[in-house]
């Protein structure tokens, strides 16, 4: 029996190893696979500007909170791509794996599973969590290093969990997954922002920087997850958007009841200037949405799953 334990624990150990560099390799960067390249960067790099055209902009819903924005000249910024926790202390919230969907930029506004998928998308570029400016081609995003909301405001009081494994949700001692950063994409002669998981008052100066945005992002859904409805409210009033996009609630087919997150639709139906829409991608002019007053864009159940 002697002459076979150091194999066999060699053998264990060889296996252990092997098994860490597959797990080691799978968190990894996935780029070195992508079939797609960098050419409409490079394209991109050559002319633009934030102001230089005034054209359509797309912006497509990939269910939650999981947007991607075209500029009138191509150009992709797709925020917050989704995954189910993988330490499965938060239950299964999607049936099925982010599409693997090509994007010139990915960003992720905290580091929570829900948003920060960023290995998912085929893309260029990564900036998860970026605070500050970054410019290509007719797209500027500007990131607004913020807070998390820290505390539950629907029947779920998911934060105090937190609290169970020790950690203080709140500032100015939270973890990093309780810093939040507010997105403000410019282009086609708009500025449209993304709110991500953040707390309903910024701070000043961040508030002033959303004041008067086109489009706003924004989590609305019927269990008031993140945000209440009295939140909600207060901050419309403040910032003042043009629209308003509902993001962050239950999208069947995309995301299970498990999540705990209701539609969207109850408050939807409560505001009197909101238009369900019938398709998963939009496309907005500067100049159609001057006219409007916090009218609501509700993608319902309709997202994209290419």
């Amino acid at each position: 029996m002697r002459r076979f334990s150091l194999p066999l624990a060699l053998t264990t150990v060889g296996l252990s190893l092997a098994m860490s560099c597959v797990n080691v390799a799978m968190a990894q960067s996935k780029g070195w696979t992508f079939p797609e390249n960098n050419n409409g960067v490079i394209q991109a790099q050559t002319k633009g500007g934030v102001t230089a055209d005034t054209g359509k902009v797309k912006i497509a819903f990939f269910g939650h909170m999981a947007f991607r924005i075209t500029s009138p000249r191509g150009v992709k910024v797709l925020i917050d791509p989704w995954r189910n926790d993988p330490s499965t202390a938060w239950g299964l919230w999607f049936p099925k794996e982010f599409p693997p969907t090509f994007t010139d930029i990915v960003l992720s506004t905290h580091a929570h599973f829900d948003h920060d998928a960023v290995e998912k998308p085929h893309a260029n570029m990564v900036l998860e969590r970026m605070a500050g400016t970054f410019e290509l081609g007719d797209v500027k995003i500007t990131g607004w290093a913020d807070k998390h909301m820290c505390e539950a405001q629907g029947w779920y009081k998911w934060t105090n969990a937190l609290a169970e494994f020790g950690a203080n949700a709140c500032p100015p001692d939270n973890p990093m997954h309780m810093d939040n950063v507010i997105y403000i994409i410019e282009t086609g002669g708009m500025r449209i922002a993304h709110w991500g998981d953040n707390r309903p008052v910024p701070a000043e100066h961040v508030l002033k920087a959303l004041e008067g945005v086109d489009v706003l992002i924004m989590n609305i859904d019927g269990s008031q997850h993140i945000l209440s409805y009295s939140n909600i409210q207060a901050a419309l009033k403040r910032i003042k958007p043009h629209a308003i996009i509902p993001a962050h609630y239950l999208t069947h087919g995309a995301s299970l009841t498990l999540t705990t997150l209701q539609t969207a639709d109850e408050w939807v139906d409560r505001h009197g200037n909101a238009v369900k829409l019938d398709t998963a991608e939009i496309e907005l002019q500067a100049s159609d949405l001057k006219s409007m007053n916090e009218r609501v864009m509700y993608f319902g159940s309709h997202y994209l799953k290419e």
